[in-house]
């Protein structure tokens, strides 16, 4: 009790001094701030705000065959195999650096066999003998100016970090996968337009050579109806092109050799699906990637408490218990113990403003991150506010497309008539029926635009990542 009392000044003192820490007090890094969004205006999608989107955020397309795609990206995807690679090395630094903060104990045995110099200066007697050992060591950091704190904490939050980089990579092919399959269901819907037209054109060259046969038309007419013909043709050759490179993106995505990979045409239909956007404060809780770069800055706050401990000494607990003799049949007996213990203190003295530089370079890489957090956020704000005018405008172009499509019908079926009574040219017919192919292909482009714009948002909201998992503690 006396021995304790006698030691209780320098445990107070020594549990005093383990709560220091030099790392700065961490807020949150201020950001630019907005109300609502200014491209939302009058446009609502949907209410409650229970429509945002949650957890399979793709089913609300309604389509069975890219729910299936979704499920094999998830299995087989060497990008998302890649990050969670990168995710559970993340996690295991964290466990690496926590490790520090408990006692290390090892151990060693030995069995050797000596054979010293008979020319050796000290004469050892005897020069051949046999040495036997086993040792337990212990050691220890006291940590008392937070350095092992502070490296766990940084080691905790770029954990975090990484679980949403992990949400994050997950999103954003999620969405790739979704926008190539809309897109690749728009180069469909082209296709039977073009597969059509071809149709028709074929009918119209025949309908004008008899009619050249007959001799009502001329032969620039039976001409004219060739190249129309040609260049439709071509057309429908190049959308198969770019449909064909468009599967071959989605069989990377989901993990498989596009010669093995397949998917049968099906045509664009239906509308996007209804979006609440909710407001621009909770963007910032739903985004992965701006989470990511909040808990960076978290990380590089505490590499500055773990620099600013260089200034101090390093104290270390170490001890020895072992055993140790010539024989082993004697190896276990009390006289072959060793033991040690003692403490050890390192600290600078001079190191010609090394200690300075690394404060100052982790100062410098706390402001880099807080940087790069603000434009993370400025960016989240511009990707949202991007989509939310392109679905609006696209919506009104929607509507004066379809009127471009009706009017452009009835244009060609006049000209058609005009031409059959001979009133008017097969220019004419040509004319009216290239802009009526337009109108008909540019209104396709719409609605995929619209549909695959629609995913976008839905990323730039942050898909269905409810929040930062808690992987800190373990």
């Amino acid at each position: 009790m006396n021995s304790l009392r006698r030691l209780s000044p320098a445990l107070s003192l020594a549990a005093l001094l383990a709560g220091c820490n030099f790392a700065p007090d961490y807020e949150k890094p201020k950001v630019a701030e907005a109300p609502a969004y200014k491209e939302e205006g009058g446009w609502k999608t949907a209410q409650p705000a229970d429509a945002a989107p949650r957890g399979d955020w793709w089913t609300r397309f309604g389509d069975s065959r890219l729910n299936d795609l979704e499920q094999r990206l998830d299995r087989s995807s060497p990008t998302l195999a890649q990050a969670l690679a990168a995710h559970d090395q993340a996690l295991a630094a964290a466990g690496i650096a926590e490790a520090a903060e408990l006692p290390s104990v090892s151990y060693d045995a030995a069995g050797q066999r000596y054979q010293h110099s008979k020319n050796n200066a000290l004469k050892t007697s005897p020069n051949l003998y046999n040495d036997f050992s086993g040792q337990l060591a212990f050691s220890w950091e006291v940590d008392l100016w937070g350095r092992v704190r502070n490296l766990v904490a940084s080691a905790r939050d770029q954990a975090q970090a990484s679980d949403a980089d992990l949400a994050n990579v997950k999103l954003s092919l999620e969405s790739d996968l979704a926008a190539d399959y809309l897109s690749l269901q728009g180069y469909d819907a082209l296709q039977d337009l073009l597969d059509r037209t071809v149709k028709d054109d074929e009918d119209a060259l025949a309908y004008t050579t008899r009619r050249h046969d007959g001799g009502v038309a001329a032969q620039v007419d039976v001409d004219q109806a060739e190249a129309q013909l040609a260049t439709a043709k071509t057309q429908d050759t190049n959308n198969r092109l770019l449909r064909a490179q468009m599967e071959h993106a989605i069989a990377l995505l989901v993990g498989e050799a596009p010669a093995n990979f397949s998917l049968p045409p099906k045509v664009l239909e239906g509308a996007p699906p209804l979006i609440a956007v909710g407001l621009p404060s909770t963007l910032l809780e739903r985004r992965p990637d701006v989470a990511a770069a909040e808990r960076r800055v978290a990380s590089a706050n505490a590499q500055i408490g773990v620099a600013r401990a260089a200034y101090f000494p390093v104290f270390d607990l170490v001890s020895d218990l072992g055993l140790d003799s010539s024989r082993p049949n004697t190896l276990l007996r009390a006289a072959s113990k060793t033991w040690a213990f003692g403490a050890s203190a390192t600290g600078p003295l001079f190191d010609a403003g090394r200690t300075d530089s690394l404060v100052d370079q982790a100062r410098a890489s706390f402001q880099q991150s807080v940087a790069a957090y603000q434009q993370t956020v400025l960016s989240a704000y511009r990707d949202v506010e991007d989509n939310l005018v392109a679905l609006r405008r696209l919506e009104e172009e929607a509507g004066t497309s379809d009127t471009a499509v009706n009017a452009s019908k009835r244009a060609l079926d006049q000209a058609e008539t005009r031409y059959k009574g001979g009133i008017a040219t097969y220019l004419e017919v040509i004319t009216a029926q290239n802009v009526y192919l337009s109108a008909q292909s540019t209104a396709i482009d719409i609605r995929t635009r619209r549909m695959t714009a629609s995913v976008r948002l839905i990323q730039a909201l942050g898909g269905g990542w409810d929040g930062l998992p808690q992987t800190a503690s373990r």
